[in-house]
């Protein structure tokens, strides 16, 4: 029974993760990411700042940039957009969660915490090992927000070009959706150069 329950707990972020698969390849995706006068519509303004830190924590800049430049933030409002009702709730009761559970920690929203406080709590929330029931709605959400930022970092320009060695010959020849066998779809494609061989 707790094996069911978990599974049906977190099948909102499995239909997230589908959601963003499909926004990724859409066409007008890049146009809307780079407008100029951009705001969220589904995300306020400190909800949205939570978003850069959380996805900049999983993604941080090094030698190149991270997922605060490649504007991953941008990309999750915009999936949470095209979700479903139930899917932008969960995801908005676990980003509140992280405040709550950063405040308990450290006294702190999770924007004010040190980077080595908001490690600290990533950590707890992304161990497979975490059974805590008071754990368990930022565990769920920690899947799904680092599903969401893998996705839209590695489908942005700066991810193409500067992690993937995109040169302007790489493209995504298919992509049928959610690799879920729950979801009936099939597995997704690699990206392919234009000589049609799949990157490793």
């Amino acid at each position: 029974m707790t094996g069911l329950g978990a599974a049906t707990s977190s099948a909102w972020a499995d239909a997230l993760a589908a959601v963003a698969h499909n926004h990724a390849h859409q066409a007008a995706a890049p146009a809307a990411a780079t407008a100029a006068d951009w705001a969220p519509k589904v995300l306020d303004a400190r909800q949205n700042e939570t978003v850069i830190a959380l996805t900049e924590a999983i993604i941080p800049a090094t030698d190149t940039p991270g997922a605060k430049a490649a504007l991953v933030n941008r990309f999750i409002d915009a999936v949470l957009e095209d979700a479903d009702v139930r899917e932008q709730k969960e995801f908005l009761k676990g980003l509140a969660w992280v405040d709550v559970r950063s405040q308990e920690l450290f006294g702190s929203d999770f924007v004010a915490a040190t980077p080595d406080q908001q490690t600290a709590l990533l950590t707890i929330i992304s161990s497979g090992k975490n059974r805590s029931s008071a754990d368990q709605i930022g565990v769920e959400f920690f899947r799904a927000i680092k599903s969401l930022t893998v996705t839209g970092y590695y489908t942005s320009e700066i991810g193409m070009r500067e992690e993937l060695g995109d040169d302007g010959q790489v493209f995504f020849t298919e992509f049928k959706g959610c690799t879920h066998a729950e979801h009936g779809a099939p597995k997704a494609e690699k990206p392919a150069t234009k000589s049609g061989r799949k990157r490793a």
